[in-house]
């Protein structure tokens, strides 16, 4: 989340533009998304991010979304898990945001906007679960210095010693106390000095090429600062410390300025086995500075614990495990869509709503087995009286049709109906798509979730 904004509509051209959308990547196509802070728990990565409103011409970002992901390839919306309302003293701006889990509990830290002075502060929201909900326990910043102190990050060493940084243009820390909510002593300003962060050509102001966005990670007893680095649009550099404190040492770039945004965040993950590291850029249609996008790549080190430098790529190609079709799947489990839109209300949460005639979604790896399927089931809705179908496929838009179920009107995204159709000859693991038709100019059918019985 850039909170700096000098030259940004010099800027507009390059942020406007948009990209091709890459093989999977993004890795959301429903919305727009930002600022990714993944944690891995209990064998599930949950993907929170920012939310960038659409069309916006500025930061607009009212809540923070949850994705969950066990393949790296299918991730699940889950919607809105907090917003800046959670905290009584916020005005506004859900910017970025990171959640780390610690005996049971979950701390969210955010930046919002704060009532009192209009500048922006850190705060810390507790929940059980890493769904939410998310409450304010201090009812006040749990750190304010002044503008820029945004885009916190947190990490709990192995001796279970938890810091939180932050900070733009300065990067800030302290050493949190055990119940995460409160930490001793003053804040401390990083030294912002060329060894730790490089030389930025030209600008006394900033003298280094940190920027903003920082996130802690470590590997092998070396700790790396990830950080976005200027000047606009934003490179991923890194540097790297043999104390989660520093002194830090600056190692260079590990991701270029692309990909239709003057923004980027980076973050850093291992999951069975593999590095992934995610950031953001404008490739979604319409997608911009405003209008971002999270993506996630493989990362590979250097022998000497440096990180091999990579651009913005094609994502995760291949699925870590394969999808159950035997039981019930939300329609927003989605490898790649286009054309859907997702949406939430209380009556069944998130569900995705096909927004023009030929929309459709890819849901990849799906195990059907050896004994195979026999009938699809799907909960659906519209609210037209014209004809309307869905399409059930498999290995591509053009692949083999299972069947067509066609789409019964209900009144709206409150009322829903269950559609099905018999399949034959469906065996072994298959790529599925759900691919809508209909002679209506928008918002063709809501659809909530599918499932497959032997």
């Amino acid at each position: 989340m850039n909170f700096s904004v000098v030259k940004v509509f010099a800027l507009s051209l390059f942020l406007t533009t948009g990209l091709v959308a890459f093989a999977q990547n993004p890795i959301v196509q429903t919305q727009y998304t930002a600022d990714p802070a993944p944690m891995v728990y209990n064998g599930k990565v949950y993907l929170y991010t920012s939310h960038d409103e659409d069309n916006s011409t500025w930061f607009v970002m009212n809540d923070w979304k949850l994705y969950t992901t066990e393949d790296m390839v299918n991730w699940t919306d889950h919607g809105a898990v907090a917003s800046y309302k959670v905290f009584s003293w916020a005005k506004g701006d859900a910017w970025a945001i990171q959640c780390i889990e610690r005996n049971g509990k979950f701390y969210l830290y955010a930046p919002v906007t704060s009532k009192e002075n209009n500048q922006p502060a850190i705060g810390v929201a507790v929940s059980d679960s890493p769904f939410g909900p998310f409450i304010d326990p201090l009812g006040k910043p749990l750190a304010q210095l002044n503008f820029g102190d945004i885009d916190p990050t947190v990490f709990i060493d192995d001796d279970k010693q938890a810091y939180l940084y932050w900070g733009n243009p300065l990067l800030k820390y302290v050493t949190l106390n055990e119940d995460m909510i409160s930490f001793n002593g003053e804040i401390n300003k990083v030294p912002m000095v060329e060894a730790s962060f490089g030389k930025r050509e030209g600008n006394t102001e900033r003298p280094t090429l940190y920027e903003e966005g920082p996130w802690l990670y470590k590997r092998n007893d070396l700790y790396y600062l990830l950080w976005a680095g200027g000047p606009l649009p934003e490179h991923i550099g890194y540097s790297t410390s043999k104390s989660p404190l520093g002194p830090w040492k600056y190692e260079g770039t590990i991701m270029p300025a692309e990909g239709g945004s003057f923004t980027n965040h980076p973050s850093l993950i291992d999951y069975k086995g593999k590095t992934y590291f995610f950031y953001h850029n404008g490739a979604l249609p319409k997608g911009g500075g405003f209008n971002r996008s999270v993506a996630v790549d493989e990362l590979e080190f250097n022998k000497d614990g440096t990180i091999k430098p990579l651009k913005m790529g094609n994502g995760i190609q291949k699925s870590l495990v394969s999808v159950n079709p035997y039981i019930l799947n939300q329609a927003e489990t989605i490898a790649w869509s286009k054309d859907f839109k997702a949406s939430q209300n209380q009556e069944v949460g998130v569900f995705i709503t096909a927004k023009k005639s030929g929309a459709y979604s890819q849901v990849k790896s799906v195990d059907f087995g050896k004994d195979g399927a026999k009938k699809f089931t799907a909960r659906v809705g519209t609210t037209h009286n014209a004809p309307i179908n869905m399409e059930i496929r498999i290995d591509g838009l053009d692949g083999k049709l299972l069947g067509t179920v066609k789409i019964p009107r209900t009144g709206g995204n409150d009322r829903w109906s269950f559609v099905n159709t018999n399949v034959t000859d469906l065996t072994s693991v298959h790529d599925l798509y759900f691919i809508v038709n209909g002679k209506v100019e928008t918002d063709l059918m809501y659809f909530d979730y599918w499932k497959f019985t032997k």
